[in-house]
């Protein structure tokens, strides 16, 4: 496994829409397993490739005791409101208060290219629609009010 560079705002790969995996294999499961890896790294709860310049759908999620990867991901559907202050590791120090949907179904494949669907819920659920974000290029500060988070 082998920790990425995390790119940062302004780079404009940030802003591209992702392109869909169409070859499953080892090249897309040592891309999943170096991002769960430079996820940790950074300390993260999640990435998407384009955050390390690759302009693929693929993210990873790890909260607790929740780890997964997410292949062409598409949200289905989605109920209720959340409102809550997201961070970025492509943007550093910006926090944003954002309104997400509390649960979402979500169509995806696995590493394998197997179709699955979930639901998700609470900070899952937003993590996920942050992450999902990024493969459409869009950023949290495209999407509610920030602030700068000075540290002491």
């Amino acid at each position: 496994m082998t920790v990425l560079d995390v790119i940062f705002y302004p780079n404009d790969v940030l802003r591209a829409n992702s392109e869909p995996v169409t070859v499953f294999g080892y090249a897309l499961k040592k891309l999943i397993s170096d991002m769960f890896e430079t996820m940790d790294a950074y300390d993260g709860i999640g990435l998407a490739a384009p955050q390390i310049s690759v302009t693929k759908q693929v993210l990873v999620v790890g909260h607790k005791s929740q780890r997964f990867a997410l292949v062409n991901p598409e949200i289905t559907s989605f109920s209720g409101v959340s409102h809550m202050e997201e961070g970025c590791l492509s943007l550093p120090g910006v926090l944003v208060d954002i309104e997400r949907a509390e649960s979402i179904v979500v169509r995806a494949k696995d590493s394998d290219g197997v179709d699955f669907e979930m639901v998700y819920s609470g900070l899952v659920a937003t993590i996920v629609q942050h992450e999902i974000d990024h493969l459409k290029g869009v950023l949290i500060t495209d999407l509610g009010t920030t602030r700068l988070q000075i540290d002491e």
